[in-house]
């Protein structure tokens, strides 16, 4: 069968990869002559050869005995992103592959031309250098850093299992079928099967944070055929005595499922069930993924994949590039820049006259006037990403702050849409059990005394009962109803306990010699690792009220009761929790009485179909969900034991089907889930995190409209929007009805547009039959709604919900969460954060940002947000206003010269004028504030004129354009109208002035003084003056020391910037902006 399922495979990639072999496919119906039949073999062969995408194969693996005639990736880790022979190459190809980078390469390539050479050739390739030397050096560091955290990895050494002993080897040389023995808190190197843990029962524990972002342990199980040959004999390398195979699945990357089965074909000498068992069906719960780390004990695995084809680099595909929106601005504004320097020539050649080789002039001013294209624009924003995640970073008021993505932190201060999460990210996703529900009685905390006495006295009268006639009564009484419940939660759930290591060196498993002991909760506290925080509530619960997990493994769990006796169970099925199902189940025999129960716990919504009719779970769930709790409906069903074995036998088809094994495995167990017995309603407690209120407030002032998208039901979703103050108190609520066509969809949607005011509440379903028939109305209307809620929603309908709310608006959107549901959305979104917490680390790796707490957001966005932005558009703008001013210097000089083809300025003062003279003042205004941190989070509103770009549009171009011809003019007309004899009077008095100039111009622009700012105006300064001394050659020093060039240079310079000083006065006199009134 397994060979089958390969060739199947096999052949539907082959009917893919010949679509361009089929000869026929592309002729014309007349025919087609031999040369053209030829043809498209040769470009069906080329096809097949370079787009074919890797066909990834099911193996294998026999135990301890690797293939010799498989080929299978190495395990060697190859991050590196260039070799020596690519790195100068592929980063000469990425700059060129810029537009204005390739147009300012050829510019200086025809400088190497005589007839078209304007200049010293540094003057030109002086820039270009400094911009790629700056890339090289990073580009270098980067890939240095990723060779050295691959090499740390590769060299790790593991001990490998062979026949006579171990040997030491690194992870670079593990291969599949190797035998790879792992100690505690050793990273898992490859792909792996496990064979044997030092743990009695076979169990480990894992951390898979680095691997899917949770924090909470995960248990894994050996095979136990393996794990019990190696116990009986003592020595691993008896596995090699043993005849078996480990039939694995293609690679795949899916980190949460695993189908394969473990087959012996020999006979044990040993005489053992376990020893013998001919096949064992394979999951998850036998697996150990690469990057996963051993949390406890020692462990033997069977490598079954390596490299490439491992769980962790499968899924770590690059998500898509994120450009911020003023980067898309800027290369618009270069493109037109590009154009003005064209048209200059052609003017300037025009004015000249189309004579002789006039193509020649042209081509030399469009040199000339290079300087307007603003070839350091992208090496100046790239060193202010940087300067920006350093002052996130190191801000003390976002404590644990990480920036994960340095591209685009000015898209903080454009934000219009916030998407959150509700658990873990506006809650705390501390769970604490709040409510049980019986059906005709309630528990609230208050009542938990009236619970515990109540188990009390039913254990007590049941002590003696050791057939469990008590339990069978057709009718309970109140003790008997409430036993059975706290019993069913109690046992219905993945949780192990957990005790502190006396070593103090982190936790351990309860101590598994002897199961029956007793624990003294008092003296040896015990914890608990569970796949959610919900479970871990649950269970807490039951030991306050005196039913106490004590003991857990894979087959058997003890409980200790009020009266101080263990209550035993054998686990005979698990059936773990999932998105898609919303319960998970469990069937035990209870070890006095041999009695078989199966217990299910899940979402009201789903066990509404599964138990028996009640007519009170639909009305008590939804209150327990209008006061803002979590439910979960505990039920179970007894079984006999005919009716177990039945099952248990198709369950074990099931489980060993090759194809469509999970689906053959839910039609089983559905099989139980008929005639359920409700036995309680919980109702747990997600308590809001700190400052969420104020937070929410500040950033609805500031015209960021919230989006909350949750998976919890419709009550407690409005219950949380309306205590978070995400809807206020005095603000209607449309409750979108369910539909599911297009009709619905249309009369519901004509409903609401008349209540667009109102907050919007909507489940994820009804939003998306929305989406599919009115895709563009509903948008519009929701955006409207001045708060939406999003309940029962999936993570697929979160991401579908942000790229839709993108489409439309062309706003950016932000979206916050904490879980891996979240990811989806958060790389979707045009800016992610993510906040560390209850649900693990997937959430912030995935994210741009990550944060500690929903609360910080509100300051990243508000003060750094609006600051990075106002400065990155401010920077932009110096930049393009600095090359335009020499340029338009240059124009004049060559029109009053009979537009000569020559450069106003050496080649020293062109390259130094751009760098080391006005570099570091320019570049300061990074770090300019408008107004304080504390006045921009009491005025949120600051952050609403962001919204809208004007910072950096067409309009604020042309304005520093104007500005830029206008001083330009003044400096140089200034000059010829004192003109000197000498024509190196004029270089000195002009380049004087344009300095002086640029560097007022920063001084009047910058709101906030900064230290680094005042030395970054008094260094340039201070270069300047030495280069006026040590660069005799441009430089007449007697002239220098004159009178008359300081007088001139001061009034040239002041006419050049009186007027824009007396302009801003002006505007900031009849027409000041809010922030200027705030300050």
């Amino acid at each position: 069968m397994f060979k089958g399922e390969l060739s199947n495979s096999s052949r539907s990639s082959s009917e893919t990869s010949n679509y361009f072999s089929d000869d026929t496919a592309f002729l014309p119906s007349g025919g087609a002559d031999d040369s053209t039949f030829c043809g498209l073999k040769c470009a069906g062969r080329c096809h097949n050869c370079c787009f074919r995408e890797k066909a990834y194969r099911a193996r294998v693996v026999n135990l301890g005995h690797p293939s010799k005639t498989q080929h299978f990736p190495s395990n060697k880790i190859n991050n590196q992103k260039y070799s020596i022979l690519s790195f100068f190459p592929l980063v000469l190809f990425e700059q060129f592959s810029i537009f204005l980078n390739l147009i300012y390469l050829v510019l200086s390539c025809s400088q190497f031309i005589p007839d078209l050479r304007v200049g010293q050739l540094y003057t030109y390739w002086g820039p270009l250098g400094f911009v790629l030397c700056v890339t090289f050096i990073r580009e270098a560091i980067d890939d240095i850093r990723r060779w050295l955290r691959d090499r740390e990895v590769n060299q790790t050494s593991y001990s490998k299992i062979v026949r006579h002993g171990q040997v030491r080897v690194t992870s670079a040389e593990i291969k599949v079928g190797d035998l790879i023995h792992l100690d505690k808190n050793q990273r898992v190197p490859a792909d792996m099967v496990l064979l044997w843990t030092s743990d009695r029962n076979g169990s480990c524990f894992i951390r898979t944070d680095q691997l899917d972002g949770e924090t909470d342990w995960k248990l894994r199980h050996a095979i136990p055929p393996t794990h019990a040959l190696v116990n009986l004999n003592g020595q691993p390398s008896v596995l090699f005595d043993m005849q078996a195979q480990v039939f694995a699945e293609a690679p795949r990357q899916n980190i949460h499922s695993f189908e394969g089965t473990f087959v012996r074909t020999d006979i044990s000498p040993l005489g053992n069930v376990s020893v013998d068992a001919a096949e064992v069906s394979l999951n998850l719960d036998h697996t150990l993924w690469s990057n996963t780390v051993l949390a406890t004990g020692g462990a033997i695995g069977l490598v079954v994949y390596t490299g490439e084809e491992t769980r962790a680099v499968m899924n770590s595909n690059r998500v898509r590039t994120k450009m911020g929106k003023i980067d898309r601005e800027i290369n618009n504004i270069t493109k037109l820049l590009f154009a003005l320097v064209v048209l200059l020539a052609f003017v300037m050649v025009a004015l000249k006259g189309f004579s002789g080789a006039w193509y020649k002039y042209w081509w030399r001013f469009m040199v000339l006037f290079s300087y307007i294209i603003p070839l350091a624009l992208r090496v100046n924003m790239d060193l202010a990403k940087i300067v920006y995640a350093f002052m996130v970073v190191r801000d003390n008021d976002l404590p644990g702050c990480m920036v994960r993505n340095t591209t685009i932190p000015e898209e903080l201060g454009r934000v219009s849409y916030l998407m959150s999460d509700k658990t873990g990210t506006l809650t705390q996703n501390e769970m604490i059990f709040k409510k049980l529900h019986l059906g005709t009685v309630a528990y609230a905390q208050d009542s938990m005394e009236e619970v515990t006495q109540g188990l009390r006295l039913h254990f007590d009268s049941q002590s003696n009962v050791t057939d469990g006639q008590g339990t069978r009564q057709m009718r309970r009484t109140g003790n008997e109803r409430m036993a059975a419940a706290v019993l069913a939660v109690a046992v219905c759930h993945n949780v192990t306990p957990m005790s502190e290591d006396d070593s103090g060196l982190g936790t351990a498993p309860v101590d598994t010699k002897d199961p029956l002991e007793l624990v003294d909760v008092t003296t040896n506290p015990v914890g608990y690792q569970a796949s959610s925080p919900d479970e871990i509530a649950l269970v807490t619960w039951t030991a306050t009220i005196g039913v106490t997990l004590v003991y857990r493994d894979q087959h058997y769990m003890s409980l200790r009761l009020p009266n101080g006796t263990l209550m035993s169970f054998d686990i005979l099925s698990m059936f773990p929790f999932s998105s898609e199902s919303k319960r998970m189940g469990i069937i035990v025999r209870d070890r006095a009485s041999k009695r078989i129960t199966f217990y299910v716990k899940g979402a009201d919504t789903v066990m509404a179909t599964l138990v028996s009719y009640t007519d009170w779970l639909e009305d008590e769930a939804g209150n327990l969900a209008r006061e803002g709790l979590r439910t979960l409906v505990v039920a179970s069903r007894s079984l006999t034991d005919e009716q177990y074995e039945d099952f248990s036998q198709r369950y074990h088809t099931a489980k060993m089907a090759l194809t469509e094994r999970v689906e053959k495995m839910q039609a089983v167990v559905a099989t139980l889930e008929t005639g359920l017995e409700v036995l309680c309603l919980t109702g747990v407690e997600d308590k809001l995190q700190e400052g969420v209120r104020p937070t929410l407030e500040a950033l609805r002032n500031a015209g960021i409209r919230v989006w909350m998208l949750t998976g919890d039901k419709l009550e407690t979703a409005e219950c949380i929007a309306k205590s978070s103050r995400l809807v206020a108190r005095d603000m209607p609520v449309y409750t979108f009805q369910q539909v599911e066509s297009r009709m619905d969809a249309h009369l519901e949607l004509n409903a609401f547009r008349k209540r667009c005011d109102h907050a919007l509440l909507i489940t994820g379903s009804a939003m998306e039959t929305c989406l599919r028939y009115y895709e563009h109305e509903f948008i519009e209307l929701a955006r409207q709604s001045p708060a939406v809620v999003v309940c029962r929603c999936s993570p697929t309908q979160k991401t579908q919900i942000v790229r839709f709310v993108r489409y439309h608006t062309k706003a950016r959107v932000a979206a916050i969460g904490d879980g891996g549901n979240d990811v989806g959305m958060i790389q979707a979104a045009d800016l992610g954060l993510g906040l560390e917490g209850k649900e693990g680390r997937q959430a912030s790796l995935a994210s741009d940002f990550s944060l500690t707490q929903f609360r910080h957001a509100s300051r990243l966005l508000l003060v750094h947000g609006r600051n990075f932005y106002k400065n990155t558009a401010a920077l932009a703008l110096f930049v393009i206003h600095r090359g335009c001013i020499i340029s338009v210097m240059q124009a004049v000089f060559s029109a009053v010269f009979y537009f000569v083809s020559v450069p106003l300025f050496p080649g020293f003062l062109l390259v130094g004028y751009a760098t080391i003279f006005t570099m570091f003042p320019v570049f300061s205004l990074v770090l300019d504030k408008d107004v304080p941190d504390r006045i921009a989070l009491t005025y949120p509103e600051l952050y609403k004129t962001l919204q809208k770009g004007r910072e950096i549009t067409f309009k604020a171009f042309f304005i520093w354009l104007l500005i830029s011809i206008y001083q330009g003019g003044v400096i140089m007309y200034g000059a010829l109208l004192l003109f000197e004899d000498e024509f190196i009077h004029v270089v000195a008095i002009t380049f004087t002035a344009l300095l002086l100039t640029e560097l007022l111009m920063v001084a009047i622009t910058i709101r906030t003084w900064h230290l680094l700012m005042v030395l970054a105006e008094i260094i340039s300064l201070a270069i300047y003056a030495l280069s006026l001394v040590i660069m005799r050659d441009y430089f007449d020093p007697h002239f220098l020391r004159t009178v008359g060039f300081l007088w001139k240079v001061l009034a040239i310079t002041a006419v050049s910037c009186i007027p824009i000083i007396i302009l801003k006065l002006i505007h900031y006199k009849f027409r000041p902006s809010i922030y200027s009134k705030l300050k």
